[in-house]
């Protein structure tokens, strides 16, 4: 296996993975998030403005992170600066 095949492997696999992990962990965590805003919803009614709005800024930034490592996986797999370094030899 040449250093173009080995560096192209490695760079999709390093890419599926930043993708899985950067999916998975933030969509557990929007999911905690929305339901303890549903259990604190239902025990106070009347805060339900404020609970909402602080929800939509917490799942905003929640969401941001998978975001990046959508960049990030995106960044490995089409601009990556290994490829410049091998073909350069």
């Amino acid at each position: 296996m040449d250093n173009i095949t080995l560096i192209g492997a490695i760079s999709i696999i390093t890419a599926g993975l930043t993708t899985c992990l950067g999916c998975v962990a933030p969509a557990l965590a929007e999911g905690r998030s929305v339901a303890s805003a549903l259990g604190s919803l239902a025990q106070q009614p009347d805060a339900g403005p404020t609970i909402t709005r602080t929800l939509f800024v917490g799942l905003a930034m929640i969401e941001s992170t998978a975001i990046y490592s959508f960049a990030i996986a995106t960044i490995i797999l089409f601009a990556n600066p290994f490829w410049d370094h091998v073909i350069g030899k």
